[in-house]
C-alpha cells in the first residue's frame, strides 16, 4: 500500500493490479528503482562465493515493509512569481513481509534482478543473494536522472556491470496495463527482435569472451542457428532451414531488452509474429508426456495475399525451434539492396503499417496523419545531420546547425565524440560548461530520496522528516556546485575558463554583481547561491550553445569520426519528445481520456552504458590501427 502527504494531509491508496494479478508496470519500475536507492548493496556470500553488489531476501523485505520516498520541487510562487518556493510530497509504502516477496517475484518476473547464484532462477527464494540485471540498472538509471536522486553509493555498480544500452517501451492501455497491439507496434518490436543484421554468434576462440561482450552480442537480436530435418520418405536429402531460433530462447530475449513483463506476456507478443507471418514453427521434438504451454492471439486478418492471419499460436516448449520467414527477412531489411538504417526504406515500411488496424480497431485519416508526421519528422532530422543533405531541405543555416547541436548534445555516442573534437580545438570547456550547468538546473528544479525508516521515524515530534532532511542536504549540495561552476569557468584565470571575449565578459561579471545586489542588496563578494546560479548561468549557458551551434558543429559534422560514427549510430531520432522518461505517467486520468488510446513503441537510452561502449569502440579501432 502507498501513502502521500504534502504538508499536514496525507492520503492512501492500494496499488492497481492487472487481470494477472501484477502491479501496473509504472508502479512496478517505480517501486523497484525506490527500492534499490534505499538499500546498501554490498558483498554477500552464498555457496563459498562472494557476489558483489548484491542484497539479500531479508534486506528488500525490512526495507519495503516501511520505504519512504521524498520529493522535493522548485517553482514560482503562484501568487508571487519572482519567489521560488519549495514543495517537498513524501510517499510511503508499506507491506507484510509476505507481499515485500511477492512484490520481490514481480521484479524478478520483469527482469529487473536475478538471483546472483542462480541467474536461470525465475523465483524469488527465501534465503536467497540478488543482484540487478541490465535491464534493472537501465530502469534504476533513467529513475534517479528524472527524480534527482543522489546516487553516489551506486556508482560502482553502473561502473562494473552490464547495462542495457537501449530499451524498447511498448506503450500500454491505462485502464489494465495491457500492451497496445498494432501492426507498427509488432513492427518496431520485431525489427528489435532481430536486428539490423542475421545474428549468428561468431566463432568460439581460444579468449572466451568477458560479461560486457556476450551482453552485447545478445543485445544485436535474437541468436540464430540453421537447423536440419531429418531426411524423410518424400525427400532423401535433408532440409536446412536458415535463421532458427529456441522458442525460449526468444522468450527471455523479449523480457531481457524490452518492457515485457514475464514470460507469459512474452508469449503472447511471440505469439503475434506467428500471427503476422513474420515467423514460423520448424519443430517441435518434444516427448509425449512433456508439458507443452501454447499460447493463442486472435485478430482480424486483411484477407487477399496478407501474410497476417486471425490466429496466431506460439509453443513455449524446451524443445520448440521457430524460423524467421522471408515477410519477417523483408521486414526486418536483411534482404534490402539499402542499409537497414536507410531513411527512405524505414519510411517506406512504417507508413505502410500505419495505415489500418490489423485488430478491428479503425483509426481516423487524422491520426495516420500524425503519425506519418511523426515518422517523417524523424527521418528529416536523420537527414539534416548529414553533411550533403539535399539543398530543398536546408533552411536557416543557424537553425540547422541549433538541430544539429541539440541531436549530438542527446546522443551519447556523438557526445563523446563531440567533446575529442572540442578538445582537439582547445575549446572543450565550452560543452563542459554546457552539461555542468544543464545538471544544475535539473537538481535545483528537483531533488529525491529514498530510505527505510523504523517507527521512531514516523513518530510525531520527529525533529526531521526524510524528505526534510534530504532538502537540507541537496541545498548544501547545489551551494557548493554553483560555487565549483564559478570558480571552474567564470573567474579570472580559471581552469576552465571560458573563451569569451571582454566586452560580454565584463557584461556578464556586471549581470552578476547586479543580480546578486538586488536580490540580497549587497555586493557579490565571490560567494553564489543556488537562486543566484540558475539565473546568471542560464544566460551563459545560451550564449555557449550558440557559439558551439555556430562555430564548432559546422566544422564537427565534416570529419570522417562524425561520418563513421553516424551510420554507427541506430537511426531513430533521440529528441526529447520521442524518448519519454520511465516515471511520465498517461497525459489525462484513465477514464476522463475521450481520445482513443492508439499505442506506439520508443526506445530509451542508457548514458552510462552507451559512452562506456563507445570508449570501447574507439579503443578498439586504435588497437587495430596500432597493429596494422
Amino acid at each position: 500500500m502507498a501513502s502521500q502527504g504534502d504538508g499536514p494531509s496525507t492520503s492512501s491508496h492500494m496499488m492497481k493490479t492487472t487481470k494477472r494479478g501484477r502491479p501496473f508496470l509504472k508502479d512496478t519500475l517505480d517501486l523497484f528503482a525506490t527500492l534499490i536507492v534505499s538499500l546498501q548493496l554490498g558483498p554477500h556470500k552464498q555457496f563459498f562465493k562472494t557476489f558483489p553488489h548484491s542484497f539479500t531476501t531479508d534486506e528488500a523485505c525490512q526495507n519495503l515493509a516501511s520505504l519512504k520516498f521524498s520529493q522535493s520541487n522548485r517553482g514560482p510562487d503562484p501568487r508571487e512569481p519572482s519567489r521560488v518556493i519549495t514543495t517537498t510530497t513524501t510517499t510511503t509504502f508499506s507491506m507484510t513481509r509476505d507481499m515485500a516477496k511477492a512484490m520481490s517475484q514481480h521484479f524478478m518476473d520483469a527482469r529487473l534482478i536475478e538471483n546472483a547464484t542462480d541467474p536461470s532462477s525465475n523465483l524469488f527464494k527465501d534465503r536467497g543473494v540478488y543482484q540487478l540485471t541490465p535491464k534493472g540498472l537501465h530502469v534504476l538509471e533513467r529513475f534517479i536522472a528524472k527524480n534527482g536522486i543522489n546516487s553516489d553509493h551506486l556508482q560502482p555498480v553502473f561502473q562494473s556491470q552490464p547495462i542495457c544500452i537501449k530499451l524498447l517501451h511498448l506503450e500500454r492501455r491505462s485502464a489494465d496495463d495491457e500492451i497496445i497491439v498494432t501492426q507498427s507496434v509488432i513492427t518496431a518490436l520485431f525489427r528489435r527482435f532481430v536486428g539490423r543484421t542475421p545474428n549468428y554468434p561468431p566463432p568460439a576462440s581460444d579468449k572466451p569472451m568477458d560479461a560486457f561482450q556476450r551482453y552485447n552480442e545478445r543485445a544485436k537480436g535474437i541468436a540464430l542457428s540453421d537447423a536440419t530435418d531429418k531426411a524423410t520418405a518424400s525427400s532423401q536429402k535433408p532440409l536446412t532451414h536458415k535463421f532458427c531460433f529456441a522458442a525460449v530462447s526468444a522468450l527471455e530475449w523479449l523480457c531481457d531488452f524490452t518492457s515485457v513483463v514475464g514470460r507469459e506476456e512474452a508469449a503472447e507478443m511471440a505469439a503475434q509474429f506467428v500471427r503476422f507471418g513474420l515467423i514460423a514453427l520448424v519443430s517441435d521434438r518434444r516427448k509425449n508426456n512433456d508439458s507443452a504451454i501454447i499460447f493463442t492471439v486472435r485478430g482480424s486478418a486483411p484477407g487477399g495475399n496478407s501474410p497476417v492471419q486471425q490466429i496466431g499460436e506460439f509453443r513455449c516448449t524446451a524443445k520448440a525451434v521457430y524460423r524467421i520467414t522471408e515477410e519477417g527477412q523483408r521486414l526486418a531489411h536483411w534482404n534490402s539492396s539499402d542499409s537497414p538504417g536507410s531513411s527512405t526504406a524505414n519510411l517506406h515500411d512504417d507508413r505502410s503499417s500505419i495505415h489500418g488496424s490489423v485488430d478491428g480497431t479503425s483509426e481516423s485519416g487524422k491520426k495516420n496523419q500524425s503519425a506519418d508526421a511523426k515518422i517523417h519528422r524523424r527521418i528529416s532530422m536523420a537527414e539534416k545531420m548529414n553533411v550533403a543533405y539535399d539543398n530543398g531541405e536546408r533552411k536557416v543555416a543557424k537553425e540547422s546547425n541549433t538541430d544539429r547541436l541539440r541531436y549530438i548534445l542527446e546522443e551519447p555516442g556523438l557526445r563523446s565524440l563531440f567533446r575529442e573534437f572540442l578538445r582537439g580545438n582547445f575549446c572543450e570547456e565550452n560543452l563542459s560548461f554546457w552539461l555542468d550547468v544543464q545538471d544544475f538546473k535539473r537538481k535545483f528544479n528537483i531533488t529525491s530520496s529514498a530510505a527505510a525508516v523504523g517507527p521512531a521515524a514516523g513518530r510525531p515530534g520527529a525533529r526531521n522528516t526524510p524528505g526534510q532532511a534530504a532538502m537540507e542536504k541537496h541545498h548544501e549540495t547545489l551551494i557548493h556546485t554553483a560555487f565549483v561552476i564559478y570558480n571552474n569557468y567564470l573567474a579570472p584565470s580559471s581552469q576552465c575558463e571560458l573563451n569569451i571575449d571582454h566586452g560580454l565578459r565584463n557584461e556578464l561579471v556586471k549581470y552578476l554583481e547586479e543580480v546578486v545586489t538586488s536580490l540580497t542588496g549587497k555586493k557579490f563578494s565571490g560567494k553564489v547561491e543556488p537562486e543566484h546560479g540558475t539565473v546568471m548561468y542560464e544566460r551563459i549557458q545560451m550564449h555557449v550553445f550558440r557559439l558551439m551551434a555556430t562555430d564548432s558543429v559546422p566544422k564537427f559534422i565534416k570529419t570522417s569520426k562524425f561520418l563513421a560514427m553516424r551510420n554507427w549510430v541506430e537511426d531513430f531520432d533521440p529528441t526529447e519528445n520521442d524518448i519519454h522518461m520511465l516515471t511520465s505517467g498517461p497525459s489525462s486520468p484513465p477514464g476522463l481520456n475521450t481520445v482513443e488510446e492508439t499505442g506506439g513503441a520508443y526506445i530509451t537510452i542508457s548514458q552510462h552504458a552507451s559512452e562506456r561502449e563507445h570508449r570501447q569502440h574507439l579503443a578498439a579501432k586504435a588497437s587495430e590501427n596500432g597493429g596494422s
